[in-house]
């Protein structure tokens, strides 16, 4: 199984899939396992992570959890400074890396959810005020400055974070992503960001006969 064609992100979609009649997990069959990929093994690379899944399987994992690879400066650190929300680290290894990661996931019987950050952006290599008006949401977050969800010229912005979670969700064939710090998207608008999101990704699972998830890290709990 051939997927063939050009990535909304400009990297080329054409990879060889070994599992590609994976549908996913539904949630109560769903046990997570968060993988920092930097420091879960000593080469901290997706291949080598490859080689510590069935451990993970024989543990009772159905799910591995991957923290945020969206490109961050330097080669290590948590994820949660990305500063391009639709490219995997190159210290990782990169797209066709992750995507063999996943696929080796999916040949075990593991899901594999993914971590986003679409609340800010990281300090340091961001030239998005540059290109647009991505920034000038609501104040900020002691993160960083606010994404501009629901001012004007915010139908762009909202587009391009849309685009990222389906270039995960479909071109990397991820089965979940988990959204964090949802409470520092600020967005009065009608129809918020996050309602989008969820509607554009269950069309996306409707299309594939996928079972496709999204968790919202809300610290306010609600």
């Amino acid at each position: 199984y051939r997927h063939r064609q050009l990535g909304k992100s400009g990297c080329d979609a054409a990879f060889e899939w070994t599992a590609p009649y994976w549908l996913g997990l539904p949630l109560s069959e769903t046990v997570l396992y968060e993988v920092h990929i930097g420091t879960f093994t000593r080469a901290g690379t997706f291949d080598s992570a490859v080689h510590r899944l069935s451990a993970l399987k024989d543990l009772g994992v159905t799910a591995v959890e991957v923290m945020p690879v969206g490109q961050f400066p330097g080669r290590r650190g948590w994820g949660y400074d990305g500063v391009f929300p639709s490219a995997a680290q190159d210290s990782y290894g990169g797209p066709d890396a992750f995507r063999r990661f996943v696929d080796a996931c999916h040949k075990r019987g593991l899901a594999v959810v993914l971590d986003v950050v679409y609340n800010h952006m990281g300090p340091e290599g961001c030239r998005l005020a540059e290109l647009g008006p991505y920034f000038g949401g609501g104040g900020g977050s002691p993160w960083g400055a606010g994404l501009n969800f629901d001012g004007p010229d915010s139908d762009p912005v909202r587009e391009y974070f849309v685009q990222s979670a389906l270039w995960w969700l479909d071109e990397c064939r991820v089965d979940g992503l988990r959204l964090d710090a949802t409470a520092a998207i600020r967005d009065g608008s009608e129809r918020p960001f996050v309602a989008e999101l969820a509607e554009r990704v269950n069309g996306l699972a409707r299309r594939s006969n996928r079972l496709i998830h999204l968790f919202a890290e809300h610290l306010l709990n609600d």
